[in-house]
């Protein structure tokens, strides 16, 4: 028999809906998902799947870690199950990659941290996380047409007239960012009750077109959703060079309490957050 350890995925406010949910719902490496309860009533509980140790071990991490192509399929999986829960009920992400050895490490540490998780999912009751992102789009190089007209400047100072229009309206696209990331705040001020800012996206995970400049995650309540994403969209209105993405809403994976998937047996093989190709919302 193969041996297998425990990947959670997220704590949650269990429910007895749920485990509709979870029938059916396959996770990371097409493992069927479960609930660890922790004990006594009103608890939370887990949702966990078996993986083979052999993959999930130590030493096969260190290598898995560097496979793009399997570090996107088990952050889909990942996230498809804690996207599941969340539309019926409230989720503490756990961060990618979390095993333990048994589902009995599991329980331990919800016993463990029972009133820290009560508190959480209290807080981030009827509240969703929002991403948003302000790109801005690098002026067009021109190219020289041909030789100059007579009259006109030579093509060195052609050159150096081209380079500063160029300087010039770059500059005038990042003060444009700028002010476009005041607008957001200001217009986010009244709806979001958290925000987290995250490192702009760069290689793998940049978009194909544009440079990420800012990388923000907001917790909205649910009831304010459409206030906040019509202000948002506003921000960029009049500002040349400059686009604003937002998406969402997402389980509040940036607004998990920063220690919560530490507290975990030494004995346990890794529990990392490496950055994946994935743009899912995290954050990010």
């Amino acid at each position: 028999m193969t041996a297998v350890v425990s990947y959670a995925y997220a704590v949650v406010r269990d429910a007895p809906e749920l485990e509709e949910v979870l029938t059916g719902l396959s996770g990371v490496s097409g493992a069927p998902v479960h609930l660890v309860r922790s004990e006594g009533r009103d608890g939370p509980a887990a949702a966990v799947s078996p993986v083979p140790a052999s993959e999930f071990g130590e030493d096969a991490l260190r290598s898995h870690l560097e496979d793009l192509d399997w570090l996107e399929a088990t952050a889909r999986a990942h996230h498809r199950v804690v996207e599941a829960l969340a539309e019926r009920t409230t989720v503490l992400p756990l961060r990618l990659v979390t095993v333990y050895l048994d589902d009995e490490r599991v329980r331990s540490m919800l016993e463990g941290r029972r009133d820290a998780f009560g508190s959480r999912l209290d807080e981030l009751a009827s509240r969703a996380e929002w991403g948003v992102k302000v790109f801005v789009d690098e002026p067009a190089a021109q190219a020289p047409a041909g030789p100059p007209p007579a009259g006109e400047p030579s093509p060195g100072r052609a050159y150096l007239n081209r380079r500063r229009t160029q300087r010039a309206a770059r500059e005038t696209t990042y003060r444009h960012a700028g002010q476009a990331a005041e607008r957001i705040e200001s217009a986010a001020r009244p709806y979001a009750v958290g925000r987290v800012r995250h490192r702009p996206q760069q290689g793998g995970i940049a978009p194909r077109t544009g440079e990420n400049v800012t990388n923000d995650a907001y917790l909205v309540p649910l009831r304010h959703t459409e206030e906040f994403r019509a202000g948002v969209a506003r921000a960029a209105d009049g500002l040349t060079g400059v686009r604003i993405e937002i998406t969402g809403p997402w389980a509040p994976y940036s607004f998990v309490a920063p220690d919560t998937p530490e507290d975990r047996d030494p004995e346990t093989p890794v529990d990392r957050d490496p950055e994946t190709p994935v743009d899912e919302g995290k954050a990010p």
